[in-house]
C-alpha cells in the first residue's frame, strides 16, 4: 500500500504499475532499467515539461499532419505507461499504431496489442516480416505499417532502429527524457519530456495548428536548436539546485 500523502505518490504507483506489467510479460524487465533512467533525467527537469519541449510537441503534429503515411511504433514500456494516451493521439493524427519489440516473441506482441485496443486504439497487426536492416528483433515490422511510413513516432528510447528509419529516408519523431542519447540526436525530431505528458501535447496540437502553422513548423524545423534548450534547462536546474 502507497500513502497517497507520500510525495513520490505517483512514481512509486507508476512503478509498481510498471512491476506488474513486467510480472505479467507486457514490459521486459529490462524495461525497468530504462524506466529508471528516464526518471533520472526527469528529475533534471523538474518533472515537468520545459517551454522547449512544448514547441517540439506542436512540431510532432505538424510532421504527423503533413505525412503521409504516418506510424506510432509501441513497445511495452510505452503501453503499460501511455495506452490511453496513444489511443487519443491515434484519433486525433490518423496514424497507424504498430507494436515493434526488441524482446520480442509472439505472446508479447498479442499481450501488448490487446493493452492497446482495451484502451481504445486502432492496433495494426498480421503478419510480420523481417524488413528493416538490424541484426536483432526489432528489424520485424508490418510491410504496410512501419516500413511503408513516411513518419515515424518513437514514443521511447531506440537508437540503433531510429538510425536505420532515418537512413531510409523517414522522419522520426522520439520522446526521450536523455537529450545526449543516440536516439535524440539521431532523430529528425526530439521531444525532451516524459511520455505521458508529451503524448497529450502532440494530440492537442494536431486538432489546434492550421495546415498553414503545419507547413511552417515542418519547414523551420531544428532538433539540434530543441536539445541544446532541453540541455540547457537541466543545466539551469543543476547550477542552481541548492540555492
Amino acid at each position: 500500500m502507497i500513502p497517497r500523502d507520500h510525495p513520490r505518490y505517483r512514481s512509486l504507483v507508476t512503478r509498481e504499475h510498471l512491476a506488474e506489467c513486467a510480472r505479467s510479460g507486457v514490459v521486459s524487465w529490462e524495461g525497468l532499467i530504462s524506466h529508471g533512467r528516464g526518471e533520472a533525467f526527469d528529475y533534471l527537469l523538474g518533472e515537468k515539461t520545459c517551454d522547449s519541449a512544448h514547441r517540439a510537441a506542436r512540431t510532432a503534429a505538424a510532421l504527423l499532419r503533413t505525412a503521409r503515411h504516418p506510424v506510432i511504433s509501441v513497445n511495452g514500456n510505452t503501453a503499460a505507461l501511455a495506452a490511453r494516451e496513444i489511443a487519443l493521439l491515434q484519433k486525433a493524427s490518423g496514424a497507424l499504431v504498430e507494436v515493434n519489440l526488441f524482446h520480442r516473441t509472439q505472446e508479447r506482441v498479442a499481450q501488448i496489442e490487446t493493452v492497446l485496443r482495451d484502451a481504445g486504439a486502432d492496433v495494426f497487426s498480421g503478419e510480420a516480416e523481417r524488413l528493416l536492416p538490424l541484426s536483432h528483433d526489432r528489424a520485424w515490422c508490418r510491410r504496410e505499417g512501419m516500413y511503408s511510413a513516411d513518419v515515424v513516432l518513437v514514443p521511447l528510447e531506440d537508437g540503433d532502429r531510429c538510425g536505420v528509419l532515418v537512413e531510409m529516408g523517414k522522419k522520426v519523431i522520439a520522446i526521450d527524457l536523455n537529450p545526449l542519447s543516440r536516439t535524440a540526436r539521431t532523430a529528425t525530431l526530439t521531444i525532451v519530456d516524459e511520455v505521458t505528458r508529451a503524448l497529450p501535447l502532440i494530440a492537442a496540437a494536431c486538432t489546434a495548428l492550421t495546415d498553414g502553422e503545419c507547413r511552417d513548423l515542418v519547414t523551420t524545423l531544428d532538433n539540434r536548436a530543441f536539445l541544446r534548450d532541453a540541455q540547457d534547462e537541466m543545466t539551469r536546474r543543476l547550477t542552481h539546485a541548492l540555492d
